[in-house]
């Protein structure tokens, strides 16, 4: 069990990280932080498991590496001692096809053998606030 939990610049500092097309083309870099039985429920209503994630971010476009992302209302709630779960805001952009979308988002990050991971992720397209 850890001694500390880390604060939520921590998390944030993660998610953030999950966002860089550098970082989401990495199947190694996201798959440390994904734990083994990952699951999302994506803003398409599909459901994805580690697997399917690290091969989709792999092959994802180039041209969407345009697509800049913020984030904002990061929020922690802390589950347990080694579990916790950040909600926050996402809007995508992408000036090549002109478009905008708005997302709400949920992680839930575990420590499992003593490091990080994100064990749950959910995105839902929300309309422009």
């Amino acid at each position: 069990m850890p001694d500390r939990q880390p604060d939520i610049a921590f998390f944030r500092s993660l998610e953030q990280s999950l966002h860089r097309p550098d970082i989401r083309r990495s199947r190694n870099a996201v798959g440390e932080w994904l734990a083994d039985d990952f699951v999302e429920f994506g803003s398409s209503g599909s459901i994805y498991d580690k697997p399917t994630i690290l091969d989709a971010l792999a092959k994802e476009p180039i041209a969407n590496s345009d697509a800049a992302i913020e984030s904002d209302d990061f929020r922690m709630r802390v589950l347990s001692a080694d579990a916790v779960l950040l909600t926050y805001r996402t809007v995508s952009r992408s000036s090549e096809l002109g478009i905008e979308r708005h997302a709400l988002r949920s992680s839930i990050w575990q420590q499992i053998d003593g490091r990080w991971q994100m064990s749950f992720h959910q995105g839902t397209i929300v309309p422009n606030k």
